[in-house]
């Protein structure tokens, strides 16, 4: 275990419980990814000039972000062994899970054809520009596809190493090496799930809906945010922070049981945003997830409850890659008055209070209480 303190803010480092992913824990955060990334850029250097671009794509793609994963990891460990003497090996292990992160960000905007992430030209597109711009033969939309893959291939196993050269104790690394490798399974699994799910057609007809249609295809939407969202954004970072603290069985059970509910809520939020949420806000257009056609809870509670007319026009305009603000507007009106938005945001609030409750009962630091409270209220209370 890391040497830790067991309450009170870290005041060497500034980072405080009660405000758990304060911009001082990002910069925190952003200084572990710099320092890694720029030992990576003596690494790539001699195999090719060309090399640093992707280096620096690299970086730009990691420059800003939620860093909750990283915060929950953090906390994690907090919440099981009190705040670390010497936090950087810590934040490094914890910042190794944003690299993860962005690369399954990387590889999800390949599969849905995006133009933005964060405000900015998805890789792939940046790729596609590269190429456009430098003239060189063959298509450049499969070269930016190409070179997004390889960079999320990079990503993936740059976390693998940011992580085994953190600098923590060896018997801390193995207790919790399970729970990354779990983590990486989990998100990529749920991802196929999520990709399955988009390809299956949307029920059309009452018959379907009264024969248990509507239940199952909110089973399965569920399943996707479980292994796609909820273990991989709140449950597991937590677990894996906890373990590198030497949590035991009783503390990493409350851990499960606040984690799973407070990531589908979370990604419950993300689907509203998706749809209703303000582009110079989220970075995305507005209604990219209507266009992708995603089948989210928020999807499959709307064409449940829907009127026929309502179904008819989920059925014909969701996916539809060249829907206008008109058919959005549309789409927003059946998801609003099938009740799908109120009960999505009723699944978030029960996602919510499930999470605290799991939390009172367990046996944590109070620092990691309090942090992981917290974080609670800004994963469900946001609009990004």
């Amino acid at each position: 275990m890391i040497n830790a303190q067991q309450d009170g803010p870290d005041l060497s480092t500034g980072l405080d419980a009660a405000a758990p992913v304060s911009q001082v824990f990002r910069d925190a955060v952003s200084e572990r990814l710099e320092i890694f990334l720029d030992e990576q850029a003596a690494v790539l250097e001699p195999m090719g000039a060309e090399l640093l671009g992707v280096q620096r794509m690299a970086r730009e793609l990691l420059t800003g972000g939620k860093r909750l994963r990283p915060a929950f990891c953090y906390w994690g460990y907090v919440a099981a062994a009190g705040c670390p003497d010497t936090p950087g090996p810590l934040l490094s292990a914890a910042a190794s899970l944003d690299l993860l992160h962005v690369s399954a960000l990387v590889h999800d905007d390949v599969m849905d054809a995006s133009d933005l992430r964060r405000g900015r030209p998805a890789a792939h597109r940046q790729f596609e520009a590269l190429h456009t711009s430098a003239g060189w033969l063959g298509d450049p939309e499969t070269f930016g596809r190409a070179g997004a893959i390889l960079l999320g291939d990079l990503l993936v196993m740059w976390s693998v190493e940011m992580l085994q050269r953190a600098g923590l104790p060896d018997a801390a690394l193995r207790s919790a090496l399970p729970l990354a490798q779990a983590m990486r399974t989990e998100v990529t699994c749920g991802q196929y799930l999520d990709v399955l799910a988009q390809v299956h057609p949307l029920r059309s007809s009452a018959a379907e809906i009264l024969g248990g249609q509507a239940a199952a295809a909110l089973a399965d939407a569920n399943r996707v945010v479980e292994y796609k969202s909820a273990r991989y954004t709140v449950q597991r970072p937590c677990q894996f922070g906890a373990a590198l603290g030497g949590a035991d069985e009783r503390v990493q059970a409350a851990l499960a049981a606040y984690g799973s509910p407070l990531g589908r809520a979370f990604q419950f939020r993300d689907d509203l945003l998706g749809v209703f949420g303000d582009p110079l806000v989220t970075g995305k257009p507005t209604g990219d997830d209507l266009r992708e056609g995603k089948r989210t809870v928020l999807i499959a509670h709307a064409y449940a409850a829907s009127t026929p007319v309502g179904q008819e026009l989920l059925v014909r305009l969701l996916g539809d890659p060249a829907l206008d603000e008109d058919g959005i507007t549309l789409l927003h009106e059946v998801i609003i008055s099938s009740g799908a938005r109120d009960a999505v945001e009723s699944m978030i609030e029960d996602g919510y209070q499930q999470a605290l409750s799991a939390l009172e009962g367990a046996d944590l630091t109070d620092p990691g209480r309090t942090a992981l409270t917290e974080l609670a209220t800004a994963a469900v209370r946001r609009s990004f």
